[in-house]
């Protein structure tokens, strides 16, 4: 059975970013990875690094247990724990693809196999911003009209620039850590004087829902099965 790959999450985001640099260098058609951490963090854009009142946030992050690590996509602070399973979709479109519509299409391939999987689970999924959710987006996935993944991406240009590379990244909450998780965004959000309150029933872990003990499997399956759709896998 597949399983995630247990990472520190500090190992984990550097594992992505290592996949992305395989596939931009050709060394490999596409990249595919599950990890979970083994310890936790709150991971937020770099961009927030460069604010005022960041440090006096990391502090009073950490002090409540939730050190800050920066990762190269986009989006809010996300917390990440052993609660967490984060999905690594890595792959170069279609030259026929064009450019119109990359992002979103990336999107929409990180999320419809997840949307199946729960779909095939009994669930109802769906995509869609969610009222006090953390690092809330358009892509979120949601079960049930609650948060379940939240969503974010990165491009590069592949080696001599031929084509771009996507990094979209998934991390689905597997596990019932809603309530810390939430104090982790809000304990940052405050200190860094931001007027954002998340509330922990507007998420929802897979496991909250359905036992689902060969879901990861099943992704794994699901992804594959779309990559071949429109890549030489």
């Amino acid at each position: 059975m597949i399983q995630p790959t247990a990472l520190s999450v500090e190992a984990g985001l550097q594992a992505e970013q290592d996949l992305l640099a395989q596939v931009c260098a050709g060394e490999q058609e596409f990249g595919l990875l599950f990890w979970q951490p083994i310890d936790r963090a709150l991971v937020m854009p770099r961009r927030l690094s460069r604010l005022t009142g960041f440090e006096q946030a990391c502090l009073a992050s950490e002090a409540n247990g939730w050190p800050v690590l920066l990762r190269e996509t986009g989006g809010e602070p996300v917390p990440q724990s052993a609660a967490t399973v984060n999905i690594a979709l890595v792959y170069a479109p279609p030259r026929s693809e064009g450019d119109q519509g990359r992002i979103e299409t990336a999107y929409r391939r990180l999320c419809q196999p997840i949307c199946d999987l729960l779909s095939e689970l009994g669930g109802t999924p769906s995509l869609g911003e969610v009222d006090g959710a953390f690092c809330d987006g358009r892509f979120n996935v949601n079960l049930d009209g609650r948060k379940m993944v939240g969503t974010a991406q990165r491009w590069r240009q592949s080696k001599g620039g031929q084509r771009p590379v996507g990094l979209v990244h998934g991390a689905l909450l597997l596990e019932n850590e809603r309530e810390s998780m939430v104090g982790a965004v809000n304990t940052f959000n405050q200190a860094y004087g931001l007027e954002q309150r998340c509330r922990a029933e507007s998420h929802i872990a897979l496991h909250e829902a359905f036992a689902a003990p060969d879901a990861i499997a099943r992704l794994d399956s699901l992804y594959r099965q779309m990559l071949r759709g429109f890549l030489p896998v």
